[in-house]
């Protein structure tokens, strides 16, 4: 006898900034999976249309909206947008992000701001916008907040990102407790190093690259990444909330700092 309580499968899903990367990819997976997909850019339409031909390729619909999270709060109405395109939202991904490397004594604070709006403030407010749209839906709803092993551990040079990371984190479990009752759940993904443009990585083949430092010796491909989140935004899911998913190669348990700097194996050694 199966006394599993029955979970509605998703339709629509808004994925932030898919214009490439772990956003197309998740675009993609998600549309794989049944969804109509909402798609948002920043810089490149061109790669956000190409993410919609994608999925459409896939025989779900796709539509294309502009997204800029340094004009906050207004940005976030873009959720909206695509809400009412799509007929409702049962899944949001907040994948749109942006970094530095900068020194910490070398900060300005423009540049502060600008990483803390994209990365933390911006997912706040396009949460809350999905999450009423789900309440008023009555048929719960997922969120995945794509955060980063810098949720988790810190690196040299990245301080707002870390602390936007970090406070995305700690937001996602404060929505899980929050937002449970509307059976919404909240979960973080925290990728390690992958072969995205924002590592200046892209078509990357992953398996012909080496990293010593990192467990599993290379570095993530977007699928793999996209692969957790259609897991957490599906019905499979459904009594997982709160947690946060590396999908790092292992390279929390070394520390990113080593991951990303050890040149050789002698580590593996006894």
């Amino acid at each position: 006898m199966n006394n599993t309580p029955s979970t509605p499968r998703p339709r629509t899903a808004v994925v932030t900034g898919a214009d490439s990367g772990i956003g197309r990819a998740t675009a993609v997976r998600l549309a794989a999976e049944g969804m109509d997909v909402g798609i948002t850019w920043h810089r490149d339409r061109r790669g956000a249309e190409e993410t919609a031909e994608e999925v459409r390729a896939q025989g779900r619909e796709a539509f294309v909206e502009h997204l800029d999270l340094t004009r906050l709060p207004d940005a976030a109405d873009v959720v909206d947008a695509l809400a009412d395109r799509l007929g409702g939202v049962d899944v949001l991904v907040n994948n749109a992000g942006v970094g530095t490397s900068t020194p910490f004594l070398e900060l300005d604070p423009g540049t502060v701001r600008e990483v803390l709006d994209v990365d933390l403030v911006g997912p706040l407010l396009c949460s809350q916008h999905a999450a009423r749209r789900m309440v008023r839906q009555g048929r719960g709803g997922r969120i995945v907040n794509v955060t980063s092993v810098h949720e988790h551990q810190p690196r040299v040079g990245a301080a707002p990102y870390c602390a936007a990371k970090g406070g995305l984190g700690l937001l996602t479990q404060v929505m899980a407790l929050e937002l449970a009752a509307h059976g919404i759940t909240v979960n973080a993904v925290a990728p390690g190093e992958i072969a995205t443009p924002m590592t200046g990585q892209e078509d990357t083949d992953v398996t012909a690259e080496q990293r010593p430092g990192v467990p599993l010796g290379r570095p993530g491909d977007a699928r793999e990444v996209a692969a957790v989140i259609a897991f957490l935004a599906g019905p499979d899911a459904s009594y997982v909330t709160g947690a946060s998913w590396a999908v790092d190669g292992g390279m929390l348990r070394m520390g990113p700092m080593a991951g990303s700097h050890l040149r050789d194996d002698d580590w593996r050694g006894v």
